[in-house]
């Protein structure tokens, strides 16, 4: 089995965030959101990041930061959203160019997965195999893709629904899959009118009478498309306790309540935070801040600032 990462996008969601940075590599409880994932993926498996040629040294200076797993960064030949090969594009020319005969374990490079990925490897058996993760919430899944099981075994998938107002199932379809060996001719016809469809091929594959499986989970997940679920994620992850680089710095006239992230070379000083993620190289002085993630390299001083993002090498200053 060979593993393959999407992690070409632009995030223009999280701006000023991913600017200049690719979302999975930004910083959760200390470590990129990649990095997560990858931990995930048994060791014996090889992996390939696909991304674009704006991030291409950010990846490859990732890369040298892994050392459990052989990792080979493959750049599209693109610098715009609009110039994109398409995710599923990218595993078609990849899969051709390098002459991919084995399984493949495709994932989105954005998406934290809480569960194992070595379990739901376990489960793949010979037919094209998805993970799917309850959400337990018919409301909720309205802004999902949803997963459609039989009712006899709740592994056999039956059919999908993209974004459904009146959702039958609460199974949300997530950026974890395997495709057989058997099953690479039809992804790469598929992809070829239909670049950008990950999930169409496994519509694909129904449609060809070609039995799709689903393991369906509980274990935390989040696809981080958004500054709500990159803070829900955060605080997730450090379960209301603070979290410091050991480089950084906070006087005793400061508090951290919640879920609290410094970053290398933070310093605070009679500042209070709450639930709130400080990439790094930043001081805040006589400050007030709550669920906000602000980036590297800023400087505050005497200001509130809630519910927002703050973008690197800002300087926000109130006279007193």
């Amino acid at each position: 089995m060979q593993g393959f990462i999407l992690a070409g996008g632009f995030a223009t969601r999280l701006w000023p965030l991913t600017e200049d940075r690719a979302k999975p590599l930004l910083p959760l409880a200390g470590i990129p959101l990649l990095s997560h994932l990858v931990m995930k993926i048994p060791v014996g498996i090889p992996l390939t990041v696909s991304t674009n040629a704006v991030f291409a040294d950010a990846f490859h200076a990732w890369a040298k930061t892994i050392k459990t797993h052989t990792v080979t960064i493959r750049i599209e030949d693109t610098e715009k959203d609009d110039h994109k090969l398409g995710a599923l594009g990218a595993v078609r020319v990849w899969l051709q160019e390098e002459n991919i005969t084995d399984d493949v374990l495709l994932l989105a490079g954005d998406n934290y997965v809480g569960f194992s990925i070595a379990d739901f490897i376990a489960d793949f058996k010979a037919n094209p195999l998805l993970a799917a993760y309850d959400i337990q919430d018919k409301e909720l899944a309205r802004a999902f893709g949803t997963v459609i099981l039989n009712d006899a075994d709740q592994t056999e998938v039956l059919g999908f629904e993209e974004k459904p107002a009146k959702p039958k199932s609460t199974l949300v379809s997530t950026g974890c899959y395997v495709l057989p060996k058997e099953y690479l001719s039809v992804v790469i016809r598929f992809a070829e009118e239909h670049p950008d469809n990950i999930g169409g091929v496994f519509e694909e594959f129904l449609k060809q009478q070609i039995r799709v499986d689903c393991r369906v989970f509980t274990e935390l997940w989040r696809d981080i498309g958004s500054f709500q679920s990159y803070l829900e994620m955060h605080e997730a992850l450090l379960e209301g306790k603070p979290l410091a680089d050991p480089t950084a710095s906070i006087d005793d006239q400061s508090t951290l309540e919640g879920s609290v992230f410094l970053g290398p070379k933070t310093t605070v000083k009679r500042s209070r935070l709450k639930n709130c993620l400080l990439f790094g190289n930043t001081t805040v002085e006589d400050c007030v801040l709550e669920d906000c993630i602000i980036d590297a390299d800023c400087r505050l001083e005497h200001v509130d600032f809630t519910g927002k993002m703050l973008r690197r090498g800002s300087i926000l200053t109130k006279k007193v």
